[in-house]
């Protein structure tokens, strides 16, 4: 994990059952299973009127049957995050007063939710995260300003410039990407080798 001395690094917990009457979950693959871990914990009729936004990916897909066995109000899926934001929007257009918002799987759909939830009006005291699964970064280009998605190696070519990045650990949380910048912007025939370091 990231060292604390990082301060636009965001922190993450352990999402806990919160007292309320409308509560909405975020996961994409592994993120299920803190939300069936949570749920463990969770008082009965917890999940009555709770909503499930989940992004399965490559999960097992007995993740999505043992959420919709929680008996949600409602349970989305969606093919990718990208997909999901507009119905993640509108049901936070639609959210009354009092709502928690639980978000749980990897950086970058804990970041893009979490983005459209404060756009939203939702306080930041009633938001929870916890990080579960890759370590793939979600990467802003400092140079085109083109995001590039799942990022596990350092460096990385931009997938809209072609540049090669180097991948800093600065995060911005108003755009949900870690910030990559030219590694050899002196040289480019200087490529270091790529390695694998967000698995």
């Amino acid at each position: 994990m990231p060292e604390k001395s990082i301060i636009s690094r965001p922190v993450y917990g352990t999402l806990s059952p919160q007292p309320g009457r409308e509560h909405l979950f975020v996961a994409d693959a592994q993120g299920a299973e803190a939300i069936l871990d949570m749920a463990a914990a969770a008082p009965e009729g917890f999940f009555a009127g709770a909503q499930i936004v989940y992004i399965p990916r490559d999960a097992d897909p007995s993740l999505a049957e043992k959420l919709k066995a929680l008996s949600p109000a409602m349970f989305y899926e969606g093919p990718s995050v990208a997909a999901a934001m507009p119905r993640l929007r509108q049901t936070l257009a639609t959210a009354r007063m009092g709502l928690r918002v639980y978000l749980a799987g990897t950086e970058g759909l804990i970041g893009q939710a979490m983005q459209a939830a404060l756009e939203a009006g939702i306080d930041h005291s009633s938001i929870q995260t916890e990080h579960r699964g890759s370590l793939a970064r979600r990467v802003q280009c400092v140079h085109c300003k083109g995001i590039t998605e799942d990022v596990t190696t350092q460096p990385v070519t931009c997938a809209h410039c072609g540049l090669l990045l180097f991948v800093r650990d600065h995060y911005s949380r108003r755009i949900a990407a870690f910030q990559g910048v030219c590694i050899n912007a002196e040289d480019r025939s200087d490529v270091p080798p790529t390695e694998v370091v967000f698995p």
